[in-house]
């Protein structure tokens, strides 16, 4: 049974709740393993090590350029935030690390368990250094503290005093944000004491099973970012998610440096109503109702996504920093609920512009996500978005803005039928394996639902999925690509292959996706025709700013004839007004005139501008006066964003320009 999905966004435990190509492959065990539930040992992981190796699109046997990575990947992981290894204590490891792929092939993971040992060590030296710190009477918020919050912008310490002080600032601003929701300085001293004592615990109580796992972990994502072992706990978690079925926040997470990060607001979810979080937000802390908030630095991503989970209507309250062109702490609340499947659909509206002096209908089409179910008779995005286009020409749309600006990918079926719609016959995608095997996944359907003038509108959030559909209406010359300089960039396939027993799951990257031109688009993703100003366009996001991403290829271009006919010079007339570089050229010259005239994209370039510059340093003192200037707004007390009937959103900017220069494409083309 195969079930094709594809996916952006960061690959962590549970950031694969974006869809991937995922091929249900077992991996069958020997006799001994029939009679009882096999469990993650020292002696499984070479045969589990094997498999990635034997599946992986690029890695087919160990080599030192992988022993290098895997042994950084397993440091990093030992200490996300950089806290409590000396750059000395770093280097020490990684020599005694050098043989560690051959001792665990050999059956041997006793350096394993001994830095194991070592690091429960060095925490319970961090929870005593804490403990000490806040009982000393003498102790106060330092509001002049400053603090590099990414543990990748920074280096480990090079002396115990440097160490300690990076720990006092750490301390400051976690106390800081307990302080934040009103909490009295005694009471959060002593919480943020039991969290450094729970800390100490949770590394304490963790079997030699969690070892192996963590280390298998590290192995599978030194192949690519997009590689993981999956637990048991967390393969359930990513069933979970796959299915959307889970009463929640509709927010997929991921595990950064210490940090539950905000890697997707689910279209339809809770969260997608308020219109607040963005990707990137980093959740600090978890309030159950009237409860106090749960500090949720550096805790484990299952424990913070059980805190958040939870029954249909019930309220948690969420700490939220966001860093962009000053940082920012806030408190929102959302009530939890299902997905709302009719939220996350296809939508269409007609909207009335004036070209020539002439009234005309432009028709807007948000695509949230590749939506679909494996039985033919669920509900399914390609057949919505079939009779939406049904309509745009029942209503006499001169033109259409086809909205994939927040989709981050789906059924790859759906993809490649969408695409379809608005060419003729004609190959869509190209999946190329481990053994350079190329399988193109084309349109078989010669009729073409709307042919009219056609603007796509993408971002660094458009991921995979949404790829393959602009990259293959770029590549036909079918539409005008508009939005941030290029899409995520996501062009790999993951294949999830169940383990028998107790051994959870492994994910690992199988193929490449490839346009019709030949192009894959890895790293490059799809670039925009027309670029205007977003938030989104920074070096966060994208494929190619991730660890170890695999390099962007190229194939023998498979573009079909059929949708060529203009290019290639025929007397016929072309199927759709096809897109020259003399029309892009005039629609970027336009569409630039009215970008630098315009007071919205002038604040979001200054707030890009503002974000480069503090290059994720966080003031204390600027959060507190936040904090301050928010109490004394509301009366005293700071206010909590939480969710509202309210009015349907607002065109963003993006979707305003983008409707613009469909206008100027339908005056050009008519």
């Amino acid at each position: 049974m195969t079930v094709k999905r594809t996916d952006g966004g960061r690959s962590a435990a549970l950031a694969a709740t974006c869809a991937t190509l995922v091929l249900l492959l077992l991996l069958i065990a020997g006799p001994a393993a029939a009679r009882k539930p096999a469990s993650l040992s020292c002696a499984r992981i070479p045969e589990l090590s094997r498999t990635y190796l034997h599946k992986h699109i690029s890695f087919h046997y160990l080599n030192e350029e992988l022993r290098e990575r895997v042994i950084d990947t397993y440091i990093r992981r030992l200490d996300p935030s950089k806290s409590m290894l000396l750059l000395s204590d770093v280097q020490s490891l990684q020599q005694r690390l050098q043989g560690i792929l051959q001792d665990v092939r050999d059956g041997n993971c006793s350096l394993l368990t001994a830095i194991h040992k070592e690091m429960v060590k060095r925490y319970a030296r961090m929870q005593e250094f804490t403990r000490k710190l806040l009982e000393d009477e003498s102790y106060a918020l330092d509001t002049n503290a400053v603090l590099i919050i990414d543990p990748e912008k920074r280096s480990h310490s090079r002396t115990a005093e440097a160490r300690d002080e990076l720990a006092t600032r750490l301390v400051h601003f976690q106390i800081s944000n307990y302080l934040s929701s009103e909490m009295a300085l005694a009471e959060a001293k002593q919480k943020l004491i039991h969290r450094y004592e729970l800390m100490t615990k949770r590394v304490e109580e963790q079997s030699e099973e969690d070892i192996y796992a963590s280390y298998l972990d590290a192995f599978a994502s030194a192949l690519d970012p997009h590689s993981n072992y999956l637990s048991r706990d967390v393969h359930e978690d990513f069933k979970i998610g796959m299915e959307l079925s889970l009463d929640g926040i509709g927010v997929a997470l991921s595990s950064r440096d210490g940090y539950s990060v905000v890697e997707k607001v689910i279209p339809g979810g809770a969260a997608d109503s308020l219109d607040i979080l963005e990707p990137k937000d980093k959740i600090i802390a978890v309030a159950q109702a009237d409860e106090t908030p749960v500090d949720i630095i550096d805790m484990d991503l299952r424990d913070v996504v059980r805190l958040i989970r939870g029954k249909r209507g019930t309220k948690v309250h969420l700490t939220v920093l966001r860093q962009s062109e000053v940082t920012e702490r806030f408190r929102v609340t959302i009530v939890r609920d299902k997905i709302n499947l009719e939220e996350q659909a296809a939508k269409l509206r007609i909207e009335q512009v004036e070209i020539k002096g002439e009234p005309i209908k432009l028709a807007i089409l948000e695509l949230p996500s590749f939506y679909g179910g494996r039985d033919p008779g669920e509900r399914q995005s390609s057949r919505d978005i079939q009779q939406l286009l049904k309509q745009v020409d029942a209503e006499g749309a001169a033109g259409l803005l086809l909205d994939l600006s927040r989709n981050g990918g789906g059924l790859l079926e759906n993809s490649v039928d969408i695409a379809g719609f608005f060419i003729e016959r004609g190959g869509v995608v190209a999946v190329k394996d481990a053994y350079s095997k190329i399988q193109v996944l084309s349109d078989r359907d010669s009729s073409i639902v709307y042919d009219g003038p056609m603007v796509v509108l993408t971002s660094r959030v458009s991921a995979s999925a949404s790829e393959i559909v602009a990259g293959a209406l770029k590549d036909y010359r079918r539409a005008v690509i508009v939005g941030d300089d290029h899409t995520f960039g996501k062009g790999t396939v993951q294949s999830m292959v169940p383990l028998t027993g107790d051994l959870g799951a492994l994910k690992v990257t199988t193929a490449l996706f490839f346009r019709p031109g030949g192009k894959s688009t890895q790293h490059a993703g799809v670039s925009a025709d027309v670029e205007i100003p977003s938030v989104f366009a920074t070096d966060e996001f994208g494929e190619k700013y991730q660890d170890y991403s695999l390099p962007s290829q190229s194939i023998v271009p498979f573009l079909s004839e059929k949708n060529m006919t203009e290019a290639k010079g025929r007397s016929e007339k072309a199927h759709w007004p096809v897109v020259t570089s003399d029309i892009v050229a005039e629609l970027k010259q336009r569409s630039a005139k009215r970008v630098a005239e315009s007071k919205e994209f002038s604040e979001i370039r200054e707030r890009k501008a503002k974000a480069e510059e503090r290059n994720g340093v966080v003031h204390l003192a600027d959060l507190l006066k936040e904090k301050e200037e928010e109490a004394a707004k509301n009366g005293g007390a700071v206010e909590e964003t939480a969710a509202t009937d309210s009015d349907p959103k607002e065109p963003s900017p993006q979707q305003l320009e983008g409707l613009r220069i469909l206008a100027d494409l339908v005056s050009l083309t008519s």
